[in-house]
């Protein structure tokens, strides 16, 4: 299990505002803001970091144009910020039949389908996903997923561009999420994951190379560490919504 990207909540500017794009463009991370898939219901745009992103999606018209209901109409409730925290599995039925057995409510393993060109056609993403339930504390949830096979991971690739990686960012090292988590949160918690470490104000989760935190406070906000070893982009940090992304 990998972190994959995280799903954020946008409002108009940072897919337009010239000055926004520039400060994200400072910080060494590449953007075309106008590239990324979309109908005219949504639009999304990708930071590309390797093999990870971050997906800007900004909600166009109320119904949604295809995007994820639930998070069409907590978007139009005013929702900005880290919406969904994706992770890349393996092997999604297995990692769904082991977080059903210990009670914790999954969606079924299916792809994403959106419809365009006034509803008459339908595209049918090359991965599946399974969404768990949204967190009580902090307003995000994880879901889970996998590619169909190496093919359509070959023709996602050719997506990945621009790549922060031509400026030696490499990758999401560690997410920290900041805020006051429930019982029910931590039990999806322990469901998802088999490495964790509990301490008494915070919430440690090893992926290997990458690390995911939560760590109690009465404020919430999302922390974000690039892998970076270029000099010249080694301290940039940005603010996106409630997002801090920085270089380290």
């Amino acid at each position: 299990m990998k972190i994959d990207h995280l799903v954020v909540n946008i409002d108009k500017s940072i897919q337009e505002d010239k000055d926004i794009i520039n400060t994200i463009h400072s910080a060494g991370l590449p953007y075309k803001p106008k590239w990324g898939k979309g109908t005219k219901g949504f639009k999304v745009s990708n930071i590309w970091i390797g093999a990870e992103d971050f997906e800007f999606v900004r909600i166009k018209k109320e119904d949604g144009g295809g995007w994820l209901k639930d998070w069409t109409v907590k978007y139009l409730k005013g929702h900005r910020g880290l919406v969904g925290f994706a992770l890349e599995v393996e092997d999604i039925d297995k990692a769904y039949q082991k977080i059903r057995s210990r009670n914790v409510k999954i969606t079924p393993p299916e792809p994403l389908k959106f419809r365009w060109f006034f509803k008459l056609l339908q595209k049918t993403m090359p991965w599946r996903n399974a969404y768990l339930p949204e967190f009580k504390g902090v307003p995000f949830q994880f879901f889970l997923q996998q590619l169909n096979d190496e093919k359509s991971k070959r023709y996602m690739e050719q997506y990945m561009v621009p790549n922060s990686l031509d400026n030696d960012i490499k990758g999401i090292s560690e997410v920290i999420i900041y805020g006051e988590l429930t019982q029910d949160d931590k039990e999806i918690i322990y469901a998802l994951f088999n490495d964790y470490e509990e301490q008494e104000n915070s919430l440690l989760i090893n992926l290997g190379p990458q690390t995911i935190r939560f760590i109690k406070s009465n404020t919430y906000r999302v922390e974000v560490i690039l892998e970076c070893t270029n000099q010249e982009y080694a301290t940039k940090q940005i603010e996106i919504e409630n997002l801090h992304i920085r270089n380290k």
